[in-house]
């Protein structure tokens, strides 16, 4: 009895040992373990990122620990700190919170853990290695030419009414989006032809926290309440589709999309399939479609290149200063999508089906 016992006790602990081996990438993959950090489930986009991530990992021949913070910074912390202690061989992160991360990344750094910063730019730290993204500033650059666009400013046409929205503060692309939006739509508001009647103009005043589509509905109704009475709102500038659909919201509980007063100009970000329903409905009028199995790839080319000790390819290396190195990063294209190229952008790429869309 005894020595059956201890037979089995041995062979329990055996399988025990084999299974952390196994979550750890020592006997589970031909190469490792990949660490994948991201901010939340909330949006769509972030669970297609981490699926696209785990597949094109696993096809490159490595395990992946994928774990979701849901905005939490300290659970995100957590996790990281965790798969440093289960020996991932590299950690993919895109992070809640751009400067929260320092001291876990310092641990990575010290256990030979490489870093790739992924679609946000992880600062205040010296322990990235590359950063993996689409050009920001041009997703900003398409917002706002597309309201150039749909308005005709550049025909001369005006005064029109402008409210602008910005993405989180502690996400280092909301910057850039900002700004390539307001490189194209500052000329207007300078010659008033474009007018912000809530007199938010400054990205400091016009940022939502995490993205949050209520906080943005509740910024929307009281900039209404407060400066529009008889005026009438003709374009929104929105960076991203969460925080689309509740400017919608809040306009349409305005009366806004009845009779004589047609929702404004909406834009958007990530072709998420709410949004790409809304634009075909009439509401949101544009969304900049990010293919994220595009940047999955990259971000496996990257940690290949970084894990193996060679350059990774890139096209931008003095663009992202993290406020301790300039990252090397590469930078993939967005594409403007509206309602006249939906099927090419989105069906055709295989991004969605019709049904999904129904179309």
């Amino acid at each position: 009895m005894n020595l059956n016992r201890r037979s089995l006790l041995t062979s329990a602990a055996g399988l025990s040992t084999l299974a952390v081996l196994a979550a750890c990438g020592g006997a589970g993959s031909e190469k490792g373990t990949v660490g994948i950090a991201m901010p939340t489930k909330s949006s769509e986009r972030w669970i297609a990122d981490g699926d696209n991530m785990v597949a094109a990992f696993k096809k490159a021949g490595f395990d992946t620990d994928l774990q979701y913070a849901e905005d939490v910074i300290e659970t995100q912390v957590s996790q990281i700190e965790n798969m440093i202690t289960k020996g991932v061989k590299a950690l993919v992160i895109a992070p809640v919170d751009n400067t929260s991360l320092t001291g876990a990344l310092q641990q990575a750094a010290d256990a030979g853990i490489k870093v790739i910063s992924y679609d946000r730019l992880i600062r205040e730290t010296d322990n990235v290695d590359y950063y993996a993204t689409f050009d920001n500033f041009k997703v900003g650059e398409l917002q706002g030419g597309y309201i150039e666009e749909k308005l005709k400013l550049a025909d001369g046409e005006g005064p029109y009414n402008i409210e602008l929205f910005a993405g989180s503060a502690d996400d280092n692309n909301t910057a850039y989006f900002f700004d390539g939006a307001m490189s194209k739509l500052k000329p207007y508001i300078k010659s008033k032809k474009l007018v912000v009647r809530s007199g938010q103009t400054d990205m400091d005043d016009v940022t939502t926290l995490r993205w949050n589509g209520e906080t943005a509905q509740s910024r929307m109704e009281n900039i209404l309440n407060a400066n529009y009475g008889d005026e009438r709102v003709d374009a929104v500038l929105s960076p991203y589709d969460g925080i689309s659909l509740g400017i919608i919201a809040a306009l349409q509980s305005d009366g806004y999309g009845e009779g004589d007063k047609p929702l404004p100009v909406v834009t958007g970000q990530d072709a998420e399939i709410a949004s790409v329903k809304s634009i075909l409905a009439g509401e949101q009028t544009q969304t900049v479609y990010k293919d994220t199995r595009k940047l999955a790839k990259l971000a496996v080319e990257m940690t290949s290149a970084a894990i193996d000790g060679k350059k990774a390819k890139t096209n931008d290396t003095e663009s992202y200063d993290n406020g301790k190195k300039v990252v090397p990063a590469y930078l993939l294209k967005p594409v403007s999508v509206d309602k006249d190229n939906v099927e090419e952008a989105l069906v055709e790429t295989k991004q969605y089906t019709k049904k999904q869309l129904g179309l």
